[in-house]
């Protein structure tokens, strides 16, 4: 197949977390330390082989997966909350990635950002609780660890300011601000941003002892036809020793990494810092280190996050890429993009998780391959056969818990037969 356009490869390819659309649309083990049992069964062995990161993503944006809708009362937020962690429990997951920053906004009593809108329906309202502060607290009690999910530049899915609390940073910083493709974003060219954004999250961190901080696969925003992000000003200011605004647009990507990695070192040791990308990072008909496929986005292009580079010079402890696309599609088949993330993962410090598109299966409109339940758990027997994948993460709360046409079932038939620690 040539290759797609870009509008047309996002619209059929991209991950959930990507296109959130603007209507809500310790060590590793298999088994608990000091069981015994009868000889283990070949099924047995290849969990216990393939036993690691076992994460499902709650995202909380247009209250996507949680809480069900806004407004309800702090008690109703609660015990939905408490039912996605004991799902991940029933389905032997060790992880949960719940979306804290969604836009801009906070899960927490944060001294920086306000309440997120996406729990009363009004941003800065006090809900009441602190789901953030619940989250871990019951994730820990279940076994399970809770990764913090912040979203760093986007302010909202919309672009008018006024739409925002009174105090929101971006009222107060309104030069900080850039409107794009029917949202705002903080423009990430100035250092005042990227300072502020880094200050939010590690309020977090210092409050609660989250088991990791987690970004997404938004940092430039996604290509959009006819639209121009506009950091001329921060380009003439800051970008003077580049090459190209490409270039710079990268520094800047790359040191917001790894001034995040150590700040998180520095307020919690020990926490660690992961990313979920898009999962195609070049075509190796742009570079030859790229991966064989034919996607319409590239996100060291288009994105400007050099995903490859981060996993390369262990600037970030894991990295998520999300494959989601059916074993055997033509523009971008998860087997080959698997091996090409193991070979990037191999020989580095970096943990390699897969992300899975659970939300594809069963959806209508799609392909006859995501209505087979065994597509997702053929992934997980693919990935099995290199050593670098340590496990999977699967997109999202919403549909392990409807999990229409069993195809989590089956993954936890096939590979799940116990429970397992999380990586360390």
């Amino acid at each position: 197949m040539g290759r797609m356009s870009r509008r047309t490869f996002a619209l059929g390819a991209l991950s959930t977390l990507a296109t959130v659309p603007a209507v809500p649309t310790r060590s590793t083990a298999a088994l608990a330390p000091g069981r015994a049992g009868p000889a283990p069964h070949p099924t047995d062995r290849a969990a216990r082989a393939s036993a690691g990161m076992r994460g499902v993503w709650i995202a909380t944006v247009v209250n996507r997966d949680w809480p069900s809708r806004t407004g309800l009362a702090a008690s109703a937020q609660r015990k939905e909350l408490i039912a996605h962690l004991d799902r991940a429990v029933r389905d032997r997951l060790n992880t949960v990635i719940l979306q804290v920053r969604p836009t801009a906004d906070a899960l927490w009593p944060s001294p920086y950002e306000p309440w997120s809108e996406y729990l009363t329906g009004t941003q800065g309202r006090n809900p009441g609780w602190d789901p953030l502060g619940t989250a871990v607290r019951e994730a820990h009690a279940r076994g399970l660890e809770l990764h913090a999910w912040f979203n760093p530049y986007r302010i909202a899915q919309h672009t008018d300011p006024g739409r925002l609390t009174a105090s929101h940073p971006a009222r107060r910083h309104p030069d900080w601000v850039v409107p794009y493709d029917g949202r705002l974003y903080y423009n990430p060219g100035l250092p005042e941003v990227r300072a502020f954004v880094r200050q939010a999250i590690l309020d977090a961190v210092a409050r609660y002892p989250v088991d990791a901080v987690h970004f997404d696969d938004y940092f430039y925003p996604y290509p959009a036809d006819g639209e121009t992000f506009d950091d001329d000003d921060a380009y003439d200011r800051h970008g003077g020793a580049f090459s190209s605004r490409a270039a710079w647009r990268r520094d800047n990507i790359d040191t917001l990494v790894r001034e995040m990695a150590a700040g998180i070192k520095r307020v919690r040791p020990g926490t660690r810092f992961g990313v979920s990308p898009f999962g195609v990072w070049r075509n190796a008909s742009t570079d030859p280190r790229g991966s064989d496929t034919q996607a319409g986005v590239e996100t060291y292009d288009d994105l400007y996050a050099d995903t490859r580079a981060w996993v390369r010079n262990h600037w970030i402890d894991y990295i998520v890429p999300q494959l989601y696309w059916h074993i055997g599609y033509s523009a971008a088949d998860y087997a080959r993009l698997l091996a090409w993330w193991a070979q990037v993962a191999k020989g580095t410090r970096t943990e390699l998780y897969i992300g899975e598109a659970l939300y594809r299966a069963g959806a209508a409109g799609e392909s006859s391959a995501w209505r087979d339940p065994v597509e997702l758990s053929r992934h997980l027997t693919l990935a099995a056969r290199y050593p670098q994948v340590r496990g999977h993460v699967f997109f999202a709360a919403a549909d392990l818990a409807a999990d229409p046409i069993g195809a989590m079932a089956r993954v936890v038939a096939d590979h799940y037969r116990g429970p397992a620690e999380p990586p360390r």
